[in-house]
Formats: structure tokens, sequence, C-alpha cells
């Protein structure tokens, strides 16, 4: 079993992730090779406090971008939405950035 800091890699920041903080869904960077169980666990592991209700995961495909005369691509990641319990305590990085 993987460590809880190998699959959640990062936060994501972005405005649509932001506005979902409201509604209890939080949004990472995640090892390709997890599952929603290990994101979940890692989750309810590296937060404290927290439970997990859902988890929603998405193969995001790296871009294409131009160096020059070559063409290269940005590299594939996957993201995941986690949705907390209401009852339960959000997470303190993302409410203060709110």
């Amino acid at each position: 079993m993987k460590a809880a800091q190998d699959i959640i890699l990062r936060p994501v920041i972005t405005e649509a992730s932001m506005a979902n903080v409201h509604m209890g869904k939080y949004t990472f960077v995640v090892d390709k090779r997890a599952n929603k169980v290990e994101i979940a666990k890692a989750v309810e592991t590296l937060f404290p406090g927290t439970k997990v209700l859902k988890v929603n995961t998405m193969n995001v495909l790296g871009k294409k971008k131009r160096m020059g005369r070559t063409v290269g691509y940005r590299p594939n990641w996957k993201k995941a939405i986690v949705t907390l319990d209401p009852d339960a305590k959000g997470i303190e990085f993302f409410e203060s950035m709110v």
C-alpha cells in the first residue's frame, strides 16, 4: 500500500474548483494508478476530521504544445473530485483561500 502523500499529489486551485468548495467538493491531482478507495482513505488520513462520501476521478489528457517547429505534449494526469460529508470538518487549506 502506498503512503497517502504518494496518492494525493497536490490541490487544484482554479475558479471552478474554488466554487465547488462551498458544496463540500475538493479537487486534487492524484497518482494515475490510484483507485477511488485509495484516494478516499488518503484524504481521510491527510486531513483528520474529514469523512469522504464520494470520489469522482477523471484522466486528463496533456495539451499539445508547440516549441518552435516541433510539437510536444504536456504530461497526462489524473484528477479527483472528493465530496465530503456535510457534518464533517472541511479542509482548512481550501477554506482559507475562499
